[in-house]
C-alpha cells in the first residue's frame, strides 16, 4: 500500500476535523482551565494514560513519605514472588528502632526493640500509619541494610521506567538525594494498581491496630472522597504532598501535588483536581478498530510502509475536554524511525498523540496492521542506501 505524500515523514501531523466537528457542531465557549496552588502537580487518566493537568510535573522534589511507594513495591515484588510470606517475620534493629521508630519523633508503628515483626503488620504499618520504623525494618529485612535497598529501589525505579528519581533511604525522611518528579509519582501508583492487584486493597483500609495503639490512614480522601489510595507526604522543605487515586463511573484518576502549606489545603486541592478531572473530560472515538489511521516507514522489508491501527476491539480513543474551544484537534504520528523488518500483525510500533486545550495530551498507541516481512539481502541494501541518500523523501 502506497501512504500519502503527508505520510512521508517523521512526525506526521493529522487534524481530525471530520471527526471532531461530528462531536462539536455548534460554537462553544472554552471553560477557564484548572489552576492547582500546589507547587508539583499531575493527574492521569488510568485507562488512557492521558496526561489531565501538569503544573511543573518533570521537575525533580522532595517526595516526603510518597517515597513510601516505592517501598512498597519492592514489598509486594517479594510476596508476589514467594520469597516472602505475610505471615513471615522480620527483626527489629537499633537502627530502625532509633532513626524511625519512637524515639525518633518521626511517624512510626512503634514496633518493639529487638522483636519479631510480622510481614503483614509491617505492609499495614507503611501504607496506613506511614511508619518510619515499619520501612526501615522491611528494608533491612529485604536487603540486609538500608542503604543497600535505597539502592535497590532506584534500580526498580529504572526497570519500570522512572528515568529521574533516586533514592537515599526507604522512608522518605529528609535527605538531599532523595528526589522524584510528580510524573514518577503518578507512573508509580499506576505501577503498583495494575501489577499487584491482590495488594493494593491495603492502601485504602482505614484503621490498623496495632498493640496497644489504634492507626487511622492519613490519606484524608479514603474517608471523605472514597478514594482507594495513596500516600501522604510531609517535610519542612517539601511542604504538604498526596498522591491519590480514585474510582468513578469506571474512570480511574491518579493525582500527586506537592508543595502546599497546611494539611487543609492538600485536602482541598486534590478533591478540587479529581472533580475537574472527572467532570471536565470525556472520552472520544477518533477512529474505528480497523481503521488505518497513518502509516511508518519500514527499511529493509517486503513494503516499504507499514499501516498503523489502534487497539483491537477498541480502536484510537482520545479523552478530551467536554468544551473545546477550536473544533480542529492537532495531532501526530511518533515512532522511532525507520521501522527495522520484519514487523507482525499487531506489534505496537508507534504512537499517537493529541492534544486539547492547556497540558492535556493523549498518547495513544498505534500498532501495525499487517506482516511486512524481511526483504531479499539485495533489496535490503538498496533500500538502505536509498534512505541514506534521500532519507524520508524516498
Amino acid at each position: 500500500m502506497t501512504p500519502p505524500k503527508s505520510a512521508l515523514a517523521l512526525f506526521a501531523v493529522i487534524t481530525f476535523s471530520v471527526f471532531l466537528n461530528l462531536f462539536f457542531n455548534s460554537p462553544t465557549h472554552a471553560k477557564p482551565l484548572f489552576t492547582s496552588k500546589a507547587m508539583f502537580a499531575v493527574l492521569i487518566d488510568a485507562d488512557t494514560g492521558s496526561v489531565l493537568y501538569a503544573k511543573n510535573a518533570d521537575q525533580l522534589m522532595a517526595p516526603a513519605s510518597m517515597s513510601k511507594l516505592m517501598t512498597t513495591v519492592l514489598l509486594f515484588k517479594e510476596l508476589k514472588s514467594g520469597r516472602l510470606k505475610l505471615d513471615d517475620t522480620y527483626k527489629v534493629s537499633e537502627h530502625a528502632w532509633r532513626t524511625g521508630g519512637g524515639p525518633s519523633g518521626t511517624a512510626a508503628m512503634f514496633a518493639p526493640l529487638g522483636k519479631n515483626i510480622l510481614i503483614s503488620d509491617l505492609l499495614k504499618g507503611i501504607v496506613i500509619q506511614s511508619g518510619n520504623d515499619a520501612c526501615i525494618i522491611t528494608a533491612e529485612g529485604i536487603a540486609g541494610s538500608e542503604a543497600a535497598f535505597a539502592s535497590l529501589m532506584t534500580q526498580e525505579a529504572r526497570r519500570i521506567g522512572l528515568k529521574q528519581a533516586i533514592f537515599a533511604n526507604s522512608t522518605g525522611l529528609p535527605h538531599p538525594k532523595q528526589l522524584m518528579t510528580a510524573r514518577e509519582l503518578a507512573l508509580l501508583s499506576l505501577h503498583l494498581i495494575r501489577q499487584y492487584p491482590e495488594y493494593y486493597h491495603y492502601f485504602s483500609q482505614k484503621k490498623f491496630k496495632y498493640r496497644k495503639f489504634r492507626f487511622f490512614n492519613r490519606n484524608p480522601l479514603v474517608f471523605k472522597y472514597g478514594a482507594d489510595g495513596l500516600k501522604t507526604g510531609f517535610t519542612k522543605d517539601s511542604g504538604y504532598g498526596l498522591t491519590v487515586s480514585a474510582v468513578k463511573n469506571g474512570r480511574r484518576l491518579v493525582a500527586v501535588l506537592n508543595g502546599l502549606k497546611t494539611k487543609k489545603s492538600r485536602r482541598t486541592e486534590a478533591e478540587k483536581l479529581l472533580e475537574w478531572g472527572f467532570n471536565s473530560f470525556k472520552q472520544y472515538k477518533l477512529f474505528a478498530p480497523d481503521a488505518v489511521v497513518g502509516y511508518a516507514r519500514v527499511i529493509g522489508g517486503s513494503s516499504s510502509y507499514v499501516s498503523l491501527v489502534g487497539e483491537p476491539h477498541k480502536g484510537a480513543n482520545a479523552l478530551l475536554p467536554r468544551h473545546m474551544a477550536s473544533k480542529k484537534i492537532p495531532a501526530k504520528i511518533i515512532y522511532q524511525g525507520p521501522l527495522q523488518a520484519p514487523i507482525k500483525t499487531g506489534q505496537q510500533v508507534a504512537f499517537l498523540e493529541v492534544k486539547g486545550r492547556g497540558s492535556v495530551v493523549n498518547k495513544i498507541p498505534l500498532y501495525a496492521a499487517e506482516d511486512i516481512n524481511r526483504a531479499g539481502i539485495i533489496w535490503r541494501g538498496v533500500d538502505t542506501l536509498l534512505f541514506q541518500t534521500f532519507g524520508w523523501l524516498f
